[in-house]
């Protein structure tokens, strides 16, 4: 079995980084997250900023 060039393996090792930070910008940006805050969690979060002095 032949030796690969090292050419060969550093094109691999950028194709394959390419593919790494192209895969995590397209999961990055296409991911959609889902939080809905209603009147009620703004309210408790009021109550809890009470301080007692």
């Amino acid at each position: 079995m032949p030796q690969m060039a090292p050419m060969s393996w550093i094109m691999l090792f950028i194709f394959f980084s390419l593919m790494l930070v192209i895969i995590n910008i397209l999961n990055y940006y296409l991911f959609n997250p889902k939080i809905t805050l209603t009147n009620n969690d703004f309210k408790s979060c009021k109550k809890k900023m009470n301080w007692l002095w």
